[in-house]
């Protein structure tokens, strides 16, 4: 029996209008080939579907049956439905994001609470980038979205510059490089460097300073929580760096002091990956319009006045 989903709506529509010709009507077709197709349909399930003696109009046993399954699965049909629409529209959709930035939680949840009063209907989910490829993973279409600040040339993929940040140093007041205006590689030596717990490579200190001038810190710890590693220096157990978002609230604490990397100060990019044929869809646009400007707010709080 090959069943439609004409076959579902013309059964609902004939039980609920209680007639051929209201039903016709609610269909757009004429009671004519309204009539045509539940012939064709009996035939097929060798019973017939309807009392037509009754009235109004009423459904068989076998009718019954139909009509549960069209109560069951077209509603389901539905909301497929205007989910497809909502996609093919860009209101809806799929924004799996993986982070290699450790530090890039600070700011992201703001940005997403704003997307999501905007974007209600798009299936937002975070995979902290670190534990697999992030990159590889975009390419497979494993994740939408990867936030990182070392932009590669990939087949199929756009890298969209979202803001320029610095590392900054910090330490407890009490510490002796408390006294400098700004600090070098050679100054970790003889220090513990409080770290999150990624790859050297992936961490702006390490890969922008100490590795290209061969320092070797005296240890390194690594934490993974950013109040817990701010905790560690404000007791003197070791210094940090962490992007200028992440130490906006302490700049001004009694408790600690920040100092720029190098003279000149280091200065870093961050960047979306996206898929080139999805960048430029409605709530991909609009993340990335977010992910542009709300970090700045938080670097100009943390700017000096």
């Amino acid at each position: 029996m090959n069943i439609e989903f004409r076959h579902l709506r013309t059964i609902q529509a004939i039980h609920q209008a209680g007639g051929m010709a209201r039903a016709a009507d609610r269909l757009h077709i004429t009671q004519s080939a309204l009539s045509h197709q539940v012939k064709g349909l009996e035939d097929q399930a060798g019973v017939e579907l309807f009392v037509r003696r009754s009235k109004p109009l009423k459904l068989s046993a076998a009718g019954h049956k139909l009509l549960a399954l069209a109560e069951k699965v077209l509603p389901e049909v539905a909301a497929l439905e205007a989910d497809l629409s909502g996609i093919v529209s860009g209101k809806s959709g799929r924004l799996h994001i993986a982070i290699e930035c450790h530090a890039c939680f600070e700011w992201l949840f703001p940005v997403l609470e704003l997307f999501r009063q905007k974007w209600p209907d798009v299936d937002v989910d975070i995979r902290p980038g670190l534990a697999f490829g992030a990159l590889p993973a975009l390419q497979r279409e494993e994740v939408d979205l990867v936030v990182s600040s070392d932009p590669e040339d990939l087949e199929g993929c756009d890298f969209t510059p979202l803001f320029d940040y610095e590392p900054v140093f910090v330490a407890a007041a009490a510490h002796p490089l408390a006294q400098k205006n700004f600090i070098e590689a050679g100054d970790f030596r003889g220090e513990t460097l409080i770290t999150y717990p990624v790859d050297r490579q992936r961490l702006d200190v390490f890969s922008q300073l100490l590795i290209p001038a061969k320092v070797e810190p005296e240890a390194v710890r690594q934490v993974e929580l950013t109040a817990v590693i701010l905790l560690l220096v404000a007791s003197n157990r070791g210094v940090a760096v962490l992007p200028d978002w992440v130490v906006r609230e302490v700049r001004y604490n009694s408790d600690y002091v920040t100092r720029p990397l190098t003279k000149k100060g280091l200065t870093r990019r961050l960047y979306a990956a996206t898929r080139s044929d999805e960048t430029a869809k409605p709530y991909m646009a609009h993340l990335l319009k977010l992910a542009r400007s709300e970090p700045v707010k938080l670097q100009r709080a943390a700017a000096p006045a």
